[in-house]
């Protein structure tokens, strides 16, 4: 019997430091396939409607990027959970108090599915 895993999406603004630790974190996991993306037009990979479609579960890291993604991927938004983390722009990538923050934060959800 196959097994699927959950999809989950991580945003940030430029794809930086909070949504690719964030996937770096998750990727192991097992039963969840990862991907992080950006808001900004200028983030390192933008956030497309593919991966918003894609995506069961959206993972943002602060109030402001809800709003954005609701604005710019109405249409696209159907069954998915989105969820704000309230994780601010203040970290390195992969700093260790990140990580921390992130599994407490996320964890719960993954382990739930």
């Amino acid at each position: 019997m196959l097994s699927m895993a959950v999809r989950v999406l991580f945003l940030c603004s430029r794809n930086r430091l909070r949504s690719p630790t964030a996937e770096q974190v998750f990727a192991s996991w097992p039963g969840v396939e990862v991907k992080a993306a950006g808001l900004s037009r200028d983030a390192t990979s933008p956030c497309d409607s593919e991966q918003v479609q894609w995506a069961e579960l959206i993972f943002v890291m602060e109030q402001a990027h809800r709003i954005k993604l609701a604005k710019n991927f109405r249409a696209h938004l159907k069954a998915q959970r989105v969820i704000c983390l309230g994780i601010p722009d203040r970290f390195t990538l992969m700093q260790p108090e990140l990580v921390e923050l992130l599994i407490a934060k996320v964890g719960p959800y993954l382990r739930r599915n």
